[in-house]
């Protein structure tokens, strides 16, 4: 698999598609992977340069001490952009790679001509909540949190399917200092200022059951963007990307339309 080297790190990637194609970068959640977008990509338009990435302490990336800063993970993704000649991207967040594309789109506005912020906020919880989450995780490991995790991350239906033991399996998986890095990232973030201060096209996506990012936390975010497009996706938590795929990309689809980048 590709990986190009950063100023302080190596970052895993993979490219689907059309090379040639307008892009579009998919930013993960907390405790994912590139993989967590498997579902969507096959159902999305053709001629599209589809770029996905592991963040730094996450997956085949490389992991470095915690803690992070959210201007660290926004200038690893800037980046990469730059390596792969990245210009004009339509960007899908989500959840923290939501806070990360806020982040870019206010410092480096030539690289997106579009933002999809997915399950995410300008500001998630507070700094007590992040903390104790981290002092569990030095604690106990993954297997202290994974289950409170899958609570919020899916529907109780789909938490009984098999598929759900492989998401579990994948956040044990998870390098904890990476997680904790990222959890101190998003603690120490606040973005209801510059948000506010963005002008591009935006799109947001909530999932009904969302235990980490209520739907009206993601409108009240794309709220503070003038001329943002808001979808609540039903029986879905805060992964829609897995658990209502087609509903997902339907969506992106149809966003990506609407604003010629298709």
């Amino acid at each position: 698999m590709p990986k190009a080297l950063l100023d302080d790190l190596t970052l895993h990637y993979v490219e689907d598609g059309d090379p040639e194609g307008a892009p579009l970068v998919f930013v993960n959640s907390l405790g994912t992977d590139t993989r967590v977008w498997d579902d969507v990509i096959p159902l999305l338009p053709k001629g599209l340069r589809i770029i996905r990435f592991d963040k730094r302490g996450h997956g085949q990336s490389d992991c470095p001490p915690a803690p992070y800063a959210m201007g660290t993970l926004v200038r690893d993704t800037e980046q990469l952009l730059d390596h792969l000649q990245v210009k004009d991207a339509v960007l899908v967040g989500l959840s923290i790679g939501g806070m990360i594309g806020q982040g870019l789109a206010v410092k480096r506005l030539d690289l997106l001509r579009g933002l999809v912020l997915s399950n995410t906020a300008a500001k998630i919880g507070q700094p007590r909540m992040w903390q104790d989450r981290i002092d569990a995780l030095q604690a106990g490991g993954m297997a202290a949190l994974v289950d409170n995790i899958l609570e919020r991350w899916f529907t109780k239906p789909f938490r009984a399917s098999e598929a759900a033991a492989e998401w579990r399996q994948r956040l044990l998986d998870t390098p904890r200092e990476g997680y904790i890095g990222c959890c101190a990232a998003i603690a120490g973030t606040d973005f209801y200022t510059p948000t506010s201060g963005l002008r591009l096209p935006t799109l947001g996506i909530a999932g009904s059951d969302d235990g980490s990012t209520p739907a009206d936390l993601v409108r009240e975010t794309v709220d503070l963007i003038p001329g943002s497009k808001f979808k609540l996706i039903r029986r879905a938590g805060h992964i829609p990307c897995v658990e209502q795929p087609e509903i997902y990309a339907e969506a992106l689809t149809t966003f990506l339309k609407e604003i010629g980048h298709v």
